[in-house]
């Protein structure tokens, strides 16, 4: 099977948990004989282009031509049985869709964010979730609220973007939704459910985990939207010491807060940004992992990390995080969901650090099951299947 993975990097200085999952499917793929052929462009490449290049570049989110010449000298040549869409923007353009239909090649795409709807991708806006533009036929609200990249302009241009290619995106053969939040907001948008399946990422078996550490790891982006300050608010709620240590690992514009609260109280550590050994390290100290997102988060990739290494996981009840867990399946659920509350989120840590010990067993047993790259390989071949070309 011959396989086109399309996608618009991210810049390298911003960290993008979506880059490395590319990278991690394209892995998975050639390791079973699937012949991927990488169609990428990056974002780093915008300040090299010549000046006539960045002159059209606003333009290049509704149609980029220099894309669509390159996709289609590959599909030529090379025939393959299904394109595999992931970011289209702003280099390649969900005109690639329309492209490869052209000729005759079925197109799935694995929807990481809610830009179908929302000009930021995210349904969060100043600090709380924001579904203004949500089934409107175009995001005004988001041009008035400069939702992309801060400037009325470029959120205007977005907004028309996602106007222009709503009949692009209801015209893909088949979604990948990572999670059942994902899939009901594409049945929101009026995709049918027999063009939907839940499928989520995949990480590296990481092996057996190692015996459960004390305390709370809460490790991602330092932004608002990941709950930093959530957290803290609910562990200010309890006696220093009482819960065992709170680790912080990871960086961005809350740091700040996390040096504060690390100087404040000797519960709390602060490690800063860390590399994968010191992510190893933080997470075999550790018992329990926090996810306390206050958005719709898609899939954020540290709750599988948790369970890949045996660590159950409080997490709010938000975005994909109750489907992350299995919290619709209480008997072999691994943590716990609560509201985006401080004083929910405080009632229950002293919960999960006693009930540790016992979901231990059961987040390694999800990780298992649903998010080993067997396991979620052998779902995106199926997928493949069901759409190549004949």
């Amino acid at each position: 099977m011959k396989v086109v993975i399309a996608h618009n990097r991210y810049r390298a200085a911003q960290p993008s948990g979506e880059n490395t999952i590319v990278d991690l499917e394209i892995a998975q793929l050639t390791a079973v004989g699937v012949e991927v052929l990488p169609f990428q462009r990056s974002s780093d490449e915008i300040p090299a282009m010549p000046k006539t290049a960045k002159a059209l570049l606003p333009l290049s989110p509704i149609y980029a031509p220099q894309a669509q010449q390159d996709l289609s000298r590959l599909l030529v040549e090379h025939q393959p049985d299904v394109l595999h869409l992931h970011n289209p923007y702003p280099l390649l353009s969900p005109w690639v869709v329309r492209t490869a239909h052209a000729y005759g090649v079925p197109v799935v795409q694995t929807v990481h964010n809610y830009r179908q709807v929302c000009s930021s991708g995210l349904y969060f806006r100043d600090g709380k979730i924001c579904q203004d533009c949500r089934g409107r036929a175009f995001g005004l609200p988001a041009i008035q609220h400069r939702c992309y990249r801060g400037s009325r302009a470029q959120s205007a241009l977005m907004a028309t973007t996602l106007a222009v290619h709503r009949p692009t995106w209801r015209s893909v053969d088949r979604f990948i939704a990572l999670t059942s939040a994902v899939a009901a907001h594409l049945r929101d948008y009026g995709i049918s459910d027999d063009r939907i399946v839940v499928k989520p990422n995949a990480i590296p078996d990481p092996g057996q985990p190692a015996p459960l550490g004390d305390g709370f790891l809460f490790m991602g982006r330092l932004s608002p939207e990941k709950g930093l300050g959530l957290l803290l608010d609910a562990w200010r709620q309890h006696p220093v010491g009482s819960l065992g240590p709170l680790r912080i690992a990871g960086d961005g514009e809350l740091r700040s807060l996390a040096e504060a609260a690390a100087a404040e109280r000797s519960d709390v550590v602060f490690l800063g940004p860390q590399d994968r050994s010191g992510v190893r390290k933080a997470l075999d100290d550790s018992a329990v992992v926090i996810a306390a997102s206050t958005w719709h988060d898609v899939l954020p990739t540290v709750v599988i990390e948790a369970l890949a290494s045996g660590r159950p996981v409080l997490g709010t009840a938000l975005g994909g995080i109750p489907y992350l867990v299995g919290a619709d399946d209480p008997a072999s659920a691994a943590g716990w969901v609560v509201p985006a509350d401080p004083a929910a989120l405080a009632a229950a840590l002293p919960t999960a650090r006693a009930g540790a010990t016992t979901l231990a067993p059961l987040a390694r047993a999800r990780y298992e099951r649903t998010f080993h790259p067997d396991v979620v390989t052998r779902q995106l071949l199926d997928v493949y299947a069901g759409v190549r070309r004949r």
